[in-house]
């Protein structure tokens, strides 16, 4: 055991002095360079001391009989008029939702071909794909209200009520498998092919992905077809376990019936009541909901077992944002200069080529790594959890850091090219930009200035380089700092013996503290063509 941990120690420490020998950082996502007032591995030893100090104090304090007994939750389903509010901000959301769709592919399809002067790629890549993924994470899950395809399935059945029944069962071998293909073709266009800004690709791949999620939903059940094919939900009710808010269903006593009817099977027996299942909440009647306020990262700490498929996607999430950050430093350019012959021959581009494998290579990578600390974990535990069950229990505990490695990334592309939705709004088609010529004239018909914003700059200065590594070191460090909350608690649940939840942590930490030093380093690196 002395061997093991010393080879860990070796290991993490030729690793710190291989990637800290700069002191100069360009704080991702900014041209300009910014010089730390002090080395780079102060930072990552200081951010790696934190950890390991919230490691102790958790370890410390947090030891209470409480891992058997429920989070604390405060229900305001139950007040008339905040449920009257939020039954009228689901509608107009919906609403909005709905038109937004129907404008991004007509944007896409008749506007400008300059993405920078056209409605689609500004909100489907920023707002959308960025700016949802935080505001579900912090507030709740809005993407379960605000999906288009799923509201519009669900008034087409409102519509044919009793008429649209599924014609096929789910298969079970199939799991969620599908939902996992689908986020990596999306990882790939996001990441990889060179068009996935184009507004007209864009709009065609809407209209390609409604056609997917109708006849799924057709196919399935709209609930079952959400549950375990639609990439987005499945991502989104990852993040929203984090977030301070709840809907769920009280399943004590006879109650159970209503959730053992699910058909997304996401009864637990081993678990109270039923949390952020939404097909269970539209059939419980209004007595047995709830909308509840909570702690931060308290859904991921419930301990519940998920499927290989669902931990895969879990994996695949944490690994494509590390992936995109990590493809814009220079030793992406390097280990691309020392590939590149062997990918030459390929009859595609070879850029896309390695950045195919390399968004491949990233999960299976990372999958072989917390497989080992699960293996770790279940045998500092003495056995009594095995490996499969904390490879699906403690899958959860990486959410935080995911969500924190998301946030660092990407804020200085939300805030500040973010800014560009301002004039577009006004403007969507893009009719008074340089690049309007090409557009149809029925659209163009008139100068559009619909809100008054069509003359709004992007203010650049509104964060600097500075501000955003400072940024992303706090939001990196609290990260690490929940998932090791998150893991601790999920332990004590499991074991039900402190002592030996801290111990079988041990290896956990390993993984916190390595993570937390490769983050830091990435984000620290010049941005590369």
């Amino acid at each position: 055991m002395n061997i093991i941990k010393l080879r860990i120690l070796l290991f993490f420490g030729l690793f710190i002095l291989l990637i800290t020998n700069k002191t100069t950082v360009f704080a991702h996502g900014f041209g300009e360079r910014y010089d730390l007032p002090i080395p780079l591995s102060y930072f990552i030893f200081g951010a790696v001391a934190v950890v390991v100090l919230s490691f102790l104090i958790i370890g410390v304090f947090v030891k209470q009989n409480t891992y058997d007994k429920d989070y604390h939750q405060f229900n305001i389903w139950n007040k008339k008029n905040i449920k009257l509010i939020l039954k009228v901000f689901k509608f107009l959301l919906g609403i909005l939702s709905v038109g937004i769709l129907i404008l991004t592919v007509l944007t896409g399809l008749l506007g400008t071909k300059n993405a920078l002067d056209n409605f689609a790629p500004t909100f489907v890549w920023i707002i959308w794909w960025v700016g949802l993924g935080y505001i579900v994470a912090i507030f709740g899950n809005l993407w379960v209200i605000a999906n288009p395809w799923s509201i519009i399935f669900k008034y087409t059945e409102n519509i044919f009520k009793g008429k649209i029944k599924p014609i096929y069962k789910w298969p079970s071998s199939l799991d969620t498998w599908p939902a996992l293909i689908v986020f990596f073709i999306f990882a790939w266009f996001e990441n990889v092919y060179s068009g996935s800004s184009a507004p007209n690709i864009l709009a065609i791949s809407l209209i390609g992905y409604s056609i997917y999620s109708f006849g799924g939903m057709f196919i399935f059940g709209r609930h079952v077809w959400l549950r375990h094919a639609d990439p987005f939900f499945v991502l989104f009710s990852l993040f929203s376990r984090f977030s301070i808010t709840e809907i769920r269903v009280v399943t004590s006593g006879d109650n159970e019936a209503i959730c053992k009817k699910c058909n997304s099977y996401c009864f637990d027996v081993t678990l109270k009541d039923c949390v952020d299942c939404y097909e269970c909440w539209e059939n419980a009647p209004d007595k047995l909901r709830k909308f509840s306020f909570r702690f931060f990262a308290s859904g991921l700490a419930r301990g519940e077992k998920i499927s290989w498929a669902l931990v895969s996607f879990h994996i695949m999430a944490l690994a494509t944002v590390t992936f995109d950050g990590f493809a814009e430093t220079p030793a992406w350019v390097s280990i691309q200069n020392a590939i590149w012959p062997v990918f030459e021959i390929s009859p595609f581009s070879t850029s896309a080529t390695i950045k195919t494998v390399g968004i491949l290579f990233f999960p299976v990578l990372f999958f072989g790594v917390y497989v080992f600390v699960c293996a770790n974990i279940a045998r500092f535990s003495h056995n009594r959890m095995s490996r499969d069950e904390v490879i699906k229990s403690f899958v959860f505990s990486l959410v935080p850091i995911a969500l924190a490695y998301n946030l660092s990334h990407y804020i200085s592309f939300l805030l500040i090219t973010g800014q560009q939705i301002v004039p577009l709004l006004s403007d969507p088609f893009g009719c008074s930009s340089l690049n309007s010529a090409n557009i149809d004239s029925a659209i163009c018909f008139t100068r559009w200035n619909l809100f008054k914003t069509v003359e709004y700059t992007p203010n650049i200065s509104i964060i600097n380089a500075k501000f955003a590594w400072i940024f992303s070191v706090i939001a990196l460090v609290g990260g690490h700092i929940f998932s090791v909350f998150v893991a601790h608690i999920i332990s004590l649940r499991k074991l039900k013996n402190h002592k030996l939840a801290v111990k079988s942590q041990y290896p956990m930490l390993f993984l916190m503290v390595f993570y937390t030093g490769i983050s830091l380093w990435i984000i620290a690196q010049p941005i590369v063509d």
